[in-house]
């Protein structure tokens, strides 16, 4: 039964940093989209590297965005490049000895920190009141991130 809780805490631990990277993009989204569409100078709904320039940060990625090699950044070729950043942001996250991957014991752990953060009580259960108390502190605070 343990092993099914912490499954589960790691379950909603995985999916509230998900979600939460979802809800980042949505309220930083705006802004990122548009210095991106301020960007696109002739608007034809491509970065060029000239265009870069105006955004330092992206300017100095452009090479590695650019997969296609056409000197042009898509939508597509920037939305991979913030999952793979997302995705490699969530393995450091859980990455505890830093080898570059998540064990099964380092997510476990993970999992069991989420866990008992949100078992208020301390009763070793989740009620739905914990974990609604849970999501209203980590939305007050501004924790996006399954923290």
């Amino acid at each position: 039964m343990k092993y099914v809780l912490i499954l589960a805490a790691l379950g909603l631990g995985s999916a509230a940093v998900i979600a939460g990277g979802d809800a980042f993009a949505h309220q930083q989204g705006g802004a990122r989209f548009e210095r991106l569409k301020a960007a696109d100078t002739n608007g034809d709904g491509l970065i060029s590297q000239a265009e870069a320039q105006a955004l330092p940060r992206l300017a100095g990625r452009f090479q590695a965005i650019d997969v296609n090699g056409d000197g042009q950044l898509s939508r597509d070729e920037l939305r991979f490049a913030r999952g793979k950043a997302m995705r490699a942001g969530f393995v450091r996250a859980l990455d505890k000895d830093g080898d570059g991957k998540v064990s099964k014991a380092e997510a476990l752990a993970k999992a069991e920190e989420r866990f008992d953060r949100a078992d208020a009580n301390k009763d070793g259960y989740l009620s739905a009141e914990e974990l609604a108390a849970r999501h209203r502190r980590g939305h007050r605070h501004g924790h996006h991130r399954g923290a």
